[in-house]
């Protein structure tokens, strides 16, 4: 059978995984006529093996077996791939016959093909040489052999691809914003947006003019990754539209609105001012969630006063990052807080949640115990047990212990957790009876001598 009909020559993974399931082959089993376990191979055994068995070769525990079967390989293409595996061997006679040998057939066909393998193997120690080689062969490569790495599975593959692209001068401007937008790797998408500007920049002797095309802006502009984003964001203020990023002051990304807060501001105006502005109608429904937290984020404490009015807003987005808002100005209001715990929108809830932790002991644990129970929306019970939690001492070990057995997965997990974490604490009398029956109900949860323990820093006898 032909090698590569026995094993996929593009999936790395599968010529790692020969070269470690064959390593306990011994030297007969390989077919070799007359052979002894302990035989030491010459070369001329090796001489009538086809492809598939000097793969074999290749992989055996016997290092003079493996170099024999490198040298062997010098004109087998098919086999290349093992003799990668071995520019990496722990020994030093083997590892030096395998670099001589690819060094001398590593082609760009077969640099295109093997990139990912040789990527992976350089991970292992003494495992380098393989990508000098690769990025040696791949530097005078043809252009259209090249592109095909750009659109490899792999996305060492295509890190790789792009920074030899962009060092060698390969792909424009527009090349290189669109691989930016299309992109699924943040590395890339990092790598390419900034080599898009970088190479404006050199084409215009170091400044970015007004004449940057929209087909390299826009990519960036619209791309789904808030740093690439942001890199197009920041390239209007040095392309001489700084008008375009007010836009972007709204935008769901943190870093996105802080690249164009300050664009704005070179451009002499002021952000915190165009917030307030867009926040002052609590009632308008165009009002964007990035608006809301972007007047936090810029604002002072006076702001605050916009924000409460937004917590009613009817849409959710607005309400959640209202209540981000006001934390991020630390502003807390433990009444007007409270019935946002009831909120039917998840992200609402949490926001609430998470401004009311440093207050939790100011709320009513029968208020939290009740909105725990299994006729509750899911998100208001998870919200009100981590409430009842962070208050700490048997009110948390009461609510904790009575949603051991709770059909949610999530809450009966954080139950337990709870339960297993749980120390008396010290505002409260010790040798409580109660605490002693909700220890003995958690039982399950403790070997006998850490409930025992437990007990005993309670005050509760066992």
């Amino acid at each position: 059978m032909p090698l590569e009909r026995a094993l996929a020559t593009a999936d790395p993974c599968a010529w790692l995984a020969l070269d470690a399931g064959v390593r306990d082959v011994p030297w007969y089993g390989l077919g070799v006529p007359g052979a002894r376990r302990y035989a030491r191979p010459r070369i001329e055994e090796l001489a009538g093996f086809d492809d598939p068995r000097l793969a074999l070769a290749l992989c055996h525990r016997d290092g003079r077996v493996r170099e024999a079967a490198v040298h062997r390989s010098r004109h087998r293409p098919d086999l290349l791939p093992l003799v990668v595996v071995r520019c990496a061997d722990w020994a030093a006679p083997v590892r030096e016959r395998a670099r001589h040998v690819l060094s001398e057939a590593l082609g760009v066909h077969a640099a295109v093909a093997l990139a990912a393998l040789i990527l992976r193997v350089c991970r292992r120690q003494r495992g380098a040489f393989g990508v000098g080689v690769l990025e040696e062969t791949l530097r005078h490569a043809p252009r259209e052999r090249f592109s095909a790495l750009f659109t490899d599975p792999d996305r060492a593959v295509r890190r790789f691809a792009y920074r030899l692209a962009i060092a060698r001068r390969l792909l424009s401007p527009v090349e290189l914003a669109r691989a930016a937008h299309r992109d699924d790797d943040t590395v890339v998408q990092d790598l390419c947006a900034s080599a898009a500007l970088a190479t404006l920049a050199d084409l215009w002797d170091g400044d970015v003019s007004d004449d940057v095309p929209d087909d390299v802006l826009t990519p960036l502009l619209t791309a789904r990754n808030p740093r690439t984003r942001s890199a197009g964001v920041t390239a209007l203020r040095a392309s001489g539209q700084p008008h375009r990023a007010e836009a972007y002051l709204a935008d769901r990304s943190a870093l996105v609105r802080a690249c164009a807060r300050y664009v704005v501001r070179q451009h002499g105006d002021d952000p915190a001012a165009r917030y307030r502005r867009w926040c002052a109608d609590p009632q308008d429904p165009a009002i964007a969630p990035g608006a809301v937290i972007g007047l936090a984020e810029c604002g002072d404490r006076a702001d605050a006063g916009a924000l409460w009015p937004l917590v009613a807003h009817p849409a959710a987005g607005v309400r959640a990052q209202a209540l981000a808002g006001l934390r991020a100005l630390d502003v807390t209001d433990v009444a007007r807080l409270r019935p946002l715990l009831d909120d039917p929108a998840p992200a609402v809830v949490r926001q609430a949640t998470v401004s009311l932790l440093p207050c939790a002991k100011q709320l009513p644990a029968p208020w939290l115990t009740e909105r725990t129970g299994p006729h509750r929306l899911r998100h208001v019970r998870l919200a009100a047990f981590r409430l009842l939690d962070a208050r700490g001492g048997i009110v948390a070990l009461r609510a904790a212990v009575g949603l051991l057995n709770d059909p949610d997965d999530k809450l009966r997990t954080w139950a337990g957790q709870s339960v297993q974490r749980w120390h008396p604490a010290t505002n409260e009398p010790r040798g409580t009876a109660e605490v002693g029956e909700l220890l003995d109900r958690s039982r399950h949860l403790f070997s006998d001598y850490v409930l025992e323990r437990r007990k005993r820093e309670a005050g509760v006898s066992g």
